[in-house]
């Protein structure tokens, strides 16, 4: 496994022909605030207020110090194809100790959700997880009304594990059941790559 002081360098890139996912800077700011200022709605089901160039500006802050605190590790992701930006996920709850991860907090524009570009991102930080960080779980949640994340980590190949009922607060200072699903690491060697693999 790697040492925790480069998992959380900032030179770590992901990529492929389609994604390209690098550390998450502050100044990615310029590249992501046309999301926040005309697409409030694909924040729905997000917990944090992220619509509008303030509360961006906070969210990028807030994921890079996670990052330099050695908590988490946000990217940005580019697509490779269109030549653009696209959005943002990361890797969190890391526990090197307990071999788990969590992967989340992914959010694309609409003109590239339903595009493939979110199987490139998934597989390649699959990839990185299980076989360079050596983790034995890889762990998703979501909003349990959220039925469109929840069909695409299924398609990935998650699997099922339960709902956490009144789990966390929301946006709106509501609560939310959170669905938890995952892959295991002998489940992403023995099947879930390969077919991951076949869908891109």
């Amino acid at each position: 496994m790697l040492h925790t002081a480069f998992d959380f360098n900032n030179n770590l890139i992901l990529e492929n022909e389609v994604a390209m996912l690098r550390p998450l800077q502050n100044r990615d700011f310029v590249h992501l605030k046309h999301f926040a200022n005309e697409l409030p709605d694909i924040w729905q089901y997000s917990r944090e207020k992220v619509w509008g160039e303030y509360n961006l500006q906070e969210y990028i802050s807030k994921a890079v110090k996670s990052r330099e605190d050695k908590k988490e590790f946000p990217f940005i992701v580019f697509d490779n194809r269109k030549n653009e930006y696209a959005g943002s996920t990361r890797f969190y709850d890391i526990q090197f100790e307990n071999k788990t991860l969590q992967l989340g907090y992914t959010w694309y524009g609409k003109e590239f959700q339903r595009t493939g570009l979110n199987k490139h991102c998934k597989f390649l930080m699959l990839q990185f997880a299980f076989e360079i960080f050596d983790m034995e779980r890889v762990e998703f949640r979501a909003d349990n009304n959220n039925l469109r994340s929840i069909e695409a980590m299924k398609k990935i190949g998650c699997k099922i594990e339960g709902v956490l009922r009144s789990n966390l607060p929301t946006q709106n200072n509501a609560r939310r059941d959170s669905i938890v699903l995952s892959i295991l690491k002998d489940e992403w060697l023995n099947n879930v790559k390969t077919d991951l693999k076949n869908q891109l």
